[in-house]
């Protein structure tokens, strides 16, 4: 994509929303559609998918999908994508929001329709978690290494996903997300593929989901899948040098943070699982992809 390029989003963009669930939070489903429909400016469609359990009550008008087995976030993501047309191509931009979240401000979809209109080469937009009793935002939540200020807006390399905006361009230029990943990394994944077709990535403080403080490791799969995941992503995107550097980094934080004994064998497992199954198919990204990245301040070999 070239800077400047024609796009699909503009002042009266059609904004879409998905939202996956296992149909196991009623009352905060709820609570975040509300949050949606009082969204100023045009009024953002909803799909809602079940994603291997039949979807809640929902007001009249939201969309649903339900699902026969639980394909994984980015698998039940994607179904609610292509709700919305091949590749969502019946909006101009998708929310991807959590279940249990909640958008903060009214003003979140104008937010994003002005933003991905004074800049052409935006492709996703990255909204800052804040946990709604305290308003504390994890460092996890902002993505990039330099974490320590949440307020900041800045340029990024990824972005978070159950709390950002995507212009539907990009899935069209890049696809979707990867399936095959079921659980972590999918965003990275995306955000590599966006940044190496020319797109940039924002994170912005003022485009706020309430979301409860939690803790990733409470997801049982965790550690066996973020290893896995970590070389699928490697494999996939990486130029070849960079595969072993990436890993080994990863490694040795991993073992730096002292995991317990079953944690780390569920990691070591995945890791081995990461370098014997399928990956999807590789594509390695240009250099001065790399070299994009590095100037972002996350070289891809951390």
């Amino acid at each position: 994509m070239e800077a400047g390029a024609v796009t699909n989003a503009g002042p009266g963009a059609k904004v879409g929303a998905v939202i996956i669930t296992m149909g196991n939070r009623p009352e905060e489903l709820r609570a975040l559609l509300d949050s949606v429909a009082k969204q100023d400016g045009d009024a953002v469609q909803v799909v809602v998918v079940g994603n291997g359990s039949p979807v809640p009550d929902v007001p009249e008008g939201i969309r649903t999908v339900e699902l026969p087995e639980n394909l994984g976030i980015p698998g039940g993501r994607n179904i609610g994508i292509e709700a919305f047309g091949p590749g969502g191509s019946d909006v101009d931009v998708l929310l991807f929001l959590d279940d249990d979240g909640l958008l903060a401000r009214h003003d979140t979809a104008e937010l994003c329709r002005e933003a991905f209109t004074a800049d052409p080469r935006l492709g996703i937009i990255s909204f800052r978690i804040a946990d709604p009793e305290t308003g504390e935002t994890q460092r996890r939540h902002v993505p990039r290494l330099r974490a320590s200020d949440p307020m900041r807006n800045s340029r990024v390399t990824t972005f978070l996903g159950g709390a950002n905006a995507v212009r539907t361009k990009v899935f069209a230029e890049v696809g979707a997300l990867p399936d095959e990943f079921f659980y972590a990394h999918e965003e990275t994944d995306l955000a590599w593929r966006a940044l190496d077709a020319g797109w940039m990535i924002d994170y912005r403080s003022d485009m706020v989901l309430n979301h409860p403080t939690t803790a990733p490791s409470r997801h049982a799969v965790y550690h066996r899948m973020v290893a896995r995941n970590r070389v699928w992503l490697a494999r996939r995107n990486l130029p070849a040098p960079l595969v072993p550097v990436y890993l080994g980094v990863w490694m040795l934080l991993t073992l730096a943070r002292r995991p317990s004994k079953p944690a780390l064998r569920a990691w070591f497992g995945g890791f081995r699982e990461g370098w014997t199954s399928p990956c999807g198919p590789r594509r390695p990204m240009k250099w001065r992809t790399v070299w994009r990245l590095t100037r972002l301040g996350r070289p891809p070999v951390i």
